[in-house]
């Protein structure tokens, strides 16, 4: 009797341990319900109570909460939801330097606008209507530094560009200056290729040659760096997870739901042994991303000091008007020597010598060349004016020396601020599942979901890249298929970077110089005469170098005011502290 009471008391308590425990599942079914349906999906997929999980593909197979449909819909979410950290994560990067690329983009273009405005400004001022005259020459100019800037040499050759710039100028002015003489086109073509070793514009052209050169280069590329960027990002970020990536992203985040531990969350270990897997291929992208910033960052420090684009650009316009300056000191020298080489011209008939200023078309500011004009040192005379405006370039020079202090600080804080972004972005590809797999999205100590229960996770954690997930437990890859799209996009950086480096030295080796076979120095024109025809006897002539002697009588005075156009205000101030400095000496 006493057994029989025994086992009666057993049989209860195992109906109501049994029972027990079914309330129990049956409360964990309900809370993947109510988890289930936040997702968007429909509740009544869910089973009221646990069922048999034999059919699930990836979950664990004993008592679960989710059926085969489920574990479906759970897949693609999982695909949906481990993309989107690194989608975030990609746009934000790619968001940053778009817009740092349109920022300097923007900037190259408005001062390269502000230089030819500030140059129209300053020679209508200046030179009046000699200037209004042949502005389409300084017009053309400034397009074709644009076309260059935006479009390199396939557009323009900036060596050969500059050269015809000088040279026509050079026939212009020479012309201006000898307006008693006719010159035929034959006449002029001599003059024009004798350009460089008459040099009659001093030194001006080959210090702006590699100035510009430098600074256009370093510009462009930085643009073309800061354009790469966001496309590189845009088309890694847009390659599909692998179907093994699938699974194991749905083992990782979902199937705790199966055995109703909704709020489970997985392993660090875990998460980065799954990410790193997933993200294998992006990762190698890290070794030329790094080595691409790199570059950037010091061609970054380039734009920074030597090569900086606002220093060139913005006192382009007294760069060219001492240029100028130069060729009217010296313009008897030069005309002597274009006499020698290419011959006497003939009188121009039409010309008289006594007529006025005014009648023969001058502003008083280009004058016919005389022979027997000589400067004197009477108080008053060009002399005076001469020594004035030397006093005037020496205050300018002073002024663009701590005007440039502005530009350096414009430029500056812009670069600062992308070479912050530079370095931030760096190792951004092997980093991504460290950047994933923290927070909110992992548990911390060994309470964690490890795959397949709540246990501490015990697997070795792989390294980056494709070649270390040959024995990643949690990720089938196969190490032998890298991605097209990642491998072409190493192709391109490491293209990239190449263009950087030799931006940094100043060089252009980029693809579409191939077309015009520019070769720096090698292609500029107005070098003088190298072929077996040109006549030796006058190479004889302009190979000696031209004698300063007395300057010009009749000078151009560049005022000072319309020099600075196109400084802001603290360049202002800067040139009015030079004038303060420099008074004493002007007296």
């Amino acid at each position: 009797m006493k057994t029989l009471l025994v086992l009666c008391v057993v049989c209860t308590l195992v109906v109501f341990s049994v029972s027990g425990t079914a309330e129990q599942k049956l409360k964990n079914c309900n809370e993947v319900r109510v988890a289930y349906s936040s997702k968007g999906f429909n509740v009544n997929d869910v089973p009221n109570k646990g069922v048999n999980g034999a059919p699930l593909k990836v979950c664990p197979q004993g008592f679960s909460c989710c059926t085969v449909e489920m574990e479906e819909k759970l897949s693609q979410q999982s695909h949906t939801e481990i993309k989107a950290p690194v989608s975030k994560l990609s746009t934000n990067l790619q968001s940053t330097f778009k817009q740092r690329h349109d920022h300097f983009d923007k900037f190259f273009r408005e001062l390269l606008k502000n230089a030819e405005l500030s140059l129209h400004n300053m020679f209508v001022r200046t030179y009046g209507m000699m200037y209004v005259q042949n502005a389409e020459l300084f017009k053309n100019f400034f397009e074709a530094l644009t076309r260059y800037y935006l479009h390199g040499s396939t557009s323009v050759n900036l060596d050969s560009m500059l050269s015809d710039f000088w040279a026509d100028l050079l026939e212009r002015m020479f012309r201006l200056v000898n307006v008693q003489y006719e010159f035929s086109d034959a006449y002029m073509e001599c003059v024009s290729q004798h350009t460089e070793q008459l040099q009659p514009f001093g030194d001006v052209p080959r210090k702006l040659r590699i100035q510009l050169t430098r600074a256009f280069i370093a510009a462009r590329t930085f643009v073309r760096g800061l354009t790469l960027m966001p496309d590189v990002v845009n088309k890694v970020s847009t390659v599909s997870a692998s179907p093994s990536c699938v699974r194991a992203a749905m083992k990782m985040l979902y199937c705790p739901y199966c055995s109703g531990q909704v709020a489970l969350k997985p392993c660090q270990n875990y998460c980065l042994n799954v990410l790193r897997g997933c993200l294998a291929n992006q990762a190698d992208l890290d070794t030329e991303w790094n080595n691409f910033l790199d570059a950037m960052l010091s061609l970054a420090e380039r734009l920074e000091g030597p090569f900086n684009f606002e220093s060139v650009m913005d006192p382009i316009d007294v760069k060219i008007s001492e240029a100028i300056m130069n060729m009217q000191e010296n313009s008897m020298q030069v005309s002597q020597k274009v006499f020698q080489g290419c011959g006497q011209p003939k009188p121009n008939a039409a010309f008289r010598s006594t007529r006025s200023v005014k009648e023969t078309g001058f502003t008083g500011r280009f004058r016919p060349y005389s022979p027997d004009a000589r400067p004197t040192t009477a108080a008053g005379t060009s002399l005076d004016r001469l020594v004035r405006t030397k006093n005037y370039y020496r205050i300018l020079s002073l002024c663009f020396m701590l005007s440039c202090l502005t530009c350096f600080c414009v430029l500056s804080m812009q670069t600062n601020d992308v070479k912050k972004k530079l370095k931030h972005a760096k190792k951004f590809w092997s980093t991504l599942p460290e950047t994933v797999c923290a927070g909110e999205r992992i548990a911390p100590g060994d309470e964690c979901w490890n795959g397949t229960a709540k246990s501490r996770y015990e697997s070795v954690v792989m390294g980056n890249g494709l070649a270390n997930q040959v024995s990643n437990p949690d990720v089938e890859v196969d190490i032998t298929k890298p991605d097209i799209v990642i491998r072409s996009q190493i192709a391109a950086l490491k293209e990239m970077t190449s263009w950087l480096k030799a931006a940094h030295s100043g060089n252009d080796i980029s693809i579409d110089n191939d077309e015009d076979g520019s070769g720096g120095d090698g292609g500029e024109s107005g070098s003088g005469c190298d072929s077996p025809s040109c006549d030796t006897d006058r190479d004889i002539y302009f190979s000696t170098p031209p004698n300063t002697g007395n300057p010009r009588v009749n000078q151009v005075v560049v005022r000072p005011s319309a020099a600075v156009a196109s400084q802001g205000s603290m360049a202002l101030a800067l040139c009015g502290l030079a004038l303060a400095l420099l008074a004493p000496h002007l007296r």
